[in-house]
Order: structure tokens, then sequence, then C-alpha cells
């Protein structure tokens, strides 16, 4: 009697553990069935995508931002006419709130006057980007007069009279193409940033439709995030930042290559398209290094650099922005380009970015 039990037992166990790797095994083909699933679809739009937007022309411009080309060491001015110079038609400018009006009331808009300027003789268009947060740390650029810690009341009145002052100067210039409202406004994770209230959002892109009907306005979504924005605004089109090489300082204090391909782009942009009518540019294209540890780039070694950016990464990187199908690539580190040719004496990139827009 007792034998036939453990025999009894045993054959019991293993039926068990039959069902129990059964279950497994099933679960783990219905896992993969899913994800499968969910991957041919998301390829299937971007396939979709990137063939509806072929017969779209393709825009290549820049990100240029006089302050940080003075931190690199070189002239603004210079930068800007050697940029013009090799072709660049399309530049993304910033309206800090800081620079152009450091005293309550009083505007100098002196530094803005000379880009337009320069882009209007070229015959240049403009994306300007307006608002508290706009590209480059910290990313909100409130003067010290404005105090972005206290109640929204107190500080965003001032702030959309600064935003109306810039509109108004520049609405009419023939360069002008768009507005683009803040940028990756709700990025919580990168900045020094106080206040990501939609209702804020929502106001200033109103107040932008109604004081130049006539110009598009486009909000800048994050990096690499799976998902498209919902909700209000709604405006004629997103932009998005791509970076591709990156120090990650937060776990494995090493470089980290993202590794979305370029379809998973046209993915975003496709279902964004379906689910909206809207379009979708790259606003930001990393093309430029990203060095160690936040140091800045005039104190890293040119080897150093290499290892985030160089010519043939920047070369692969304008291929993968074609490859999403997205029609519109402002490519981000345009100051460094001339930097790295003048003071570094090393011209690879800068030849790089001159085939592609004499292309």
């Amino acid at each position: 009697m007792t034998v036939t039990r453990t025999r009894l037992k045993k054959a019991f166990d293993r039926l068990k553990r039959y069902v129990l790797q059964s279950r497994l095994r099933l679960a783990a083909v219905i896992a993969a069935a899913v994800i499968l699933t969910l991957v041919a679809i998301m390829f299937g739009i971007a396939q979709w995508y990137i063939h509806n937007q072929r017969s779209q022309p393709y825009v290549q411009g820049v990100t240029f931002i006089p302050a940080y080309a003075e931190s690199l060491g070189v002239d603004p001015q210079e930068t800007m006419d050697a940029l013009l110079g090799i072709g660049v038609r399309h530049f993304r400018l910033v309206s800090y709130w800081n620079q152009t009006e450091p005293v309550p009331g009083q505007y100098d808009f002196s530094l803005l006057d000379w880009q337009f300027k320069k882009a209007e003789a070229a015959d240049a268009k403009v994306i300007l980007t307006v608002g508290l947060r706009q590209p480059r740390w910290p990313e909100c650029h409130e003067p010290n007069w404005a105090d972005t810690t206290k109640p929204l009341d107190t500080w965003q009145p001032q702030l959309e009279r600064y935003m109306t002052a810039v509109i108004n100067r520049y609405k009419t210039s023939p360069a002008l193409e768009s507005y683009q409202l803040e940028n990756e406004y709700f990025l919580r994770g990168f900045g020094h940033c106080k206040d990501f209230s939609r209702s804020r959002l929502v106001d200033e892109f109103n107040l932008v439709r109604k004081l130049d009907a006539k110009h598009t306005i486009i909000v800048g979504r994050s990096n690499n995030a799976l998902g498209f924005p919902a909700g209000q605004p709604t405006p004629d089109a997103w932009g998005i930042s791509i970076y591709k090489r990156v120090w990650d300082a937060a776990v494995t204090k090493r470089y980290l290559e993202y590794p979305f391909p370029s379809w998973f782009y046209g993915f975003l942009a496709g279902t964004q398209k379906l689910y909206a009518g809207k379009d979708m540019i790259i606003a930001e294209l990393q093309a430029e290094p990203w060095p160690p540890k936040g140091s800045p780039i005039v104190n890293t070694s040119l080897a150093e650099q290499n290892k985030s950016f160089n010519a043939k990464r920047f070369e692969d990187r304008i291929k993968f922005a074609e490859g999403t199908g997205m029609r519109g690539t402002y490519y981000w580190g345009a100051e460094y380009w001339y930097y790295r040719k003048i003071v570094l004496h090393d011209d690879s990139v800068w030849r790089v970015a001159q085939a592609t827009f004499n292309r």
C-alpha cells in the first residue's frame, strides 16, 4: 500500500510539473505572439507613414543659439554667417525671456533683430521658439525678477506680456515661418523648471493664435517616449527630439546608445497623424557630443568628444533622420560644428554639414 501511494504521489507530482511547464510555455508563446503582433502593427504604421510622406519636400535646418556659440568661444554673428555660407536656410531661433527683458517692461531685441536681418537677407526661414521653456540648459529661462516658484497668477501675466512683445515685433518678418511654443513642456526629469500645468500651455497657445493667426504653431514633445500627445492644445504640428548617444549619469555611468530604429519614430509620427491628422518634425536631432558627467564641451578632449559624435556618426544620423519619414529635420549643435572647425582645427564635421546642405 505504501509503495502504491508513493508511486501515485510521484506520478501526480510529475503531472503537476508538466501542467505547470505547459502553462508557462503557453504563456510565453502568447506573450511572444502579442509582442510580435504589436511590433508588426507599429512597423506597419511606420511604413504607411514613411510611404505617405515621400512626395512632400524635405526640409533640413539647424537650431541656432548665440549664447551657446559664445560659450564655445566663437563669434555668434560669424557662426551664423558661416552656416548661411554652407547653405543653411532654415533656422530654429530662441527668444529667451531673461535675455530680452532683464528689467521688467524694458525690452532689448538687439540679439534677435540681427538674427532676423541675416535670415531675411538670405531668404532663409525661421521657427521662432516662444514661451518660458526653450532649447538649451537650464531649459526654463525666466529673468531673476520673475519667481516661477510662486503661484502661476503672479508671473504668468508677465510672461504673456513678454510673449506678446516678441510676437508683435517679428510676426511681419518675411523670414518667420512658424512658432514653436515651449520646448518639451512636460519633460520633468531634465532642466530647472517649476511649472508644468497644462492650463498655462493652453493659455499660451490661445495667446499666440490670437496675436498671429497667419503662422503655424508647433508644440514640442520629449525624446523617445512611446505614446503620443493627447489633450489640449492641438497645434498645427508637433516636434520631437531625437538623441542617439548620450552619457548615462543615472545608472550605467557610461555612454548609452538608444536602440530605437528609425522606423520607430516613423511609427510615433504615423500614430500622431492617424490620431490627430497632424504631422511631426524632428525639432532636435543630436549632432554634437554629449560629454560625460555633465562636463562642458570646451573642457572635453576631442578624443572624448568623438566617443559620442564625430563625422561618421553625423553621416549616420542624417540617414537615420531621413529613414523616419518625417519631412523636417533641425540639427542640434550647429554652433559646435563651427567651434570644432575654428577652435579645434578639425573641419571633418563641418564638411559633412556642408555636403548635406549643398545637396
